[in-house]
Parts: structure tokens; sequence; C-alpha cells
């Protein structure tokens, strides 16, 4: 009898992710843990980001120990810190959630003048109707304001997300050019992933960002497009196994750590 224990599963499921991506990139979500375990306080992974780099070359989430906030975008990965300042990630260090795809966007539209948040999202919910779709959004250009929250490293024993982000450090980068990436997630995905926008910012220059509340683009350039597929890698060790996923206030607790 084979001993499970002793099987290469974990390996057999990333060559199978690995191959349908390569095989249709343009159509499937690879994601890292649970937003849920996130919000329980499993704040400690195994996935490199140069494993993150095998599924994608865009994307967002964290880092080990909730140091930061990810952003990725042309195959290039940052990380968002807590003073504000960006940095190019080491492809050594550990993620315990991020969500990657292969950025093949449908849509483009350019701006030439002022837009608000809002105004963006109804442009593409008109788009892609149907909220039972992922959408990747990327947009480019010069932003009015950018109003920024990032989350400082955390010390086991690890608090909840929700007490952590009581003390959450928050800027705002005015009359900035930079780079939004960002997902779209149905709201039946709640706790699973993020439901609804989910959107990080890096200034041209590289060396400041964070997970965005608020911004207006001032002019520049959205494309976006749906995705169909998603793929769920989930941990294996005690503190994921041991979480509670679906607490009584999921919701609420996800949408007040998120906005």
């Amino acid at each position: 009898m084979t001993n499970l224990n002793d099987c290469s599963c974990k390996e057999n499921l990333s060559e199978t992710i690995r191959a349908f991506s390569k095989s249709k990139p343009e159509c499937v979500i690879y994601q890292t843990s649970l937003m849920s375990a996130l919000l329980s306080g499993v704040y400690e992974g195994n996935t490199t980001i140069k494993d993150l780099l095998n599924h994608g070359d865009f994307g967002l989430g964290t880092f080990n120990e909730l140091d930061g906030e990810l952003i990725a975008f042309n195959s290039e990965v940052y990380q968002l810190r807590a003073d504000g300042s960006a940095r190019e990630a080491r492809p050594e260090q550990k993620t315990p959630f991020a969500v990657m795809t292969w950025f093949r966007p449908s849509y483009s539209q350019q701006f030439d003048a002022p837009v608000s948040r809002q105004q963006l999202h109804e442009i593409i919910d008109k788009q892609i109707p149907s909220d039972n779709l992922f959408c990747a959004l990327r947009i480019e250009g010069h932003f009015r304001h950018a109003h920024t929250r990032t989350v400082p490293r955390q010390t086991p024993p690890y608090r909840a997300m929700t007490d952590v982000l009581d003390d959450q450090p928050v800027f705002r980068f005015n009359s900035r050019a930079g780079v939004l990436v960002g997902f779209r997630t149905p709201q039946h995905m709640q706790g699973i992933n993020v439901a609804g926008y989910h959107e990080h910012f890096i200034t041209d220059d590289r060396r400041g960002g964070g997970h965005l509340l608020d911004y207006q683009l001032d002019h520049g350039t959205l494309t976006f497009g749906e995705i169909h597929k998603l793929m769920v890698d989930l941990p294996a060790d005690a503190a994921f196994l041991q979480a509670d996923l679906h607490p009584d206030n999921l919701d609420a607790a996800i949408r007040s750590v998120e906005s």
C-alpha cells in the first residue's frame, strides 16, 4: 500500500497547474491559500516569489509575517512596506497568500480627463456585467491621488488580521504617475478570495505604494479582461489545518480589512 505521506502530491499539483497555465495562459488564476486563512492569522506560507512567477506575470498578495503588500506585473514583484516605501522582492521570499495570472487583457480604454475609482469600476462592470466571473485589471498613468495602506510585519503569536489593521499606516500619493494592479472577484468567492475589487499601487519610480483605499486617475490607460478558471493551492501545515476558515463574521471582517 502506498504511504500517502510519502507521495509527491504537491509537486504533481504544481506540474498540473504549470501545464494548464501554459496551455491556456489567458484564463487561469493561480492562488496560494485562502483569504479566510489570512484573516484568521495564518501569516506564514512555503510558496516563494520564484514559485509565484511560474504561475503568472501579474498579481498581488502579501509576504510572510504579513510584512507589507505584494504587487506583480511584467514578471516583476515588489514589496510595498509599512513605511510607504517599495523594493524589489527577492526570489526566496515567501508568501502566505497571493493571486497570480498571465495578464492577457481583452479590453483597453484611454482617459484624457480625470476619472474616479468608482467610474473606472463602472466601466469594467458594464463590459463584464456578470459578477460570476473574475476580472484582472491594470491602470497605468498619472494619478491625482492614490490613498493607500500597508501592513506592518507581525511576530508570533499572531493576532487576527482585524486586530492588526487597527494600527495600519496610511499614505497619500498626490500627483504621481504609477501602476495599479487589481482583480475583481465574484461575491460567491468571499473568504476564498476578496469579493469585489482588490487593488494595489506602486509609483512609477518603484519606490512607494500600497493597498489602495481610494484613487483618482488624471489620465492614463485601463486594460482588463475576464478570467474563467481558478486554481487554489491549499497549505498542509498545522496553522492552516487548525484555522477557523468560516467564522460567523467572515464577510464583515473581510470588508473591514480591505476597505
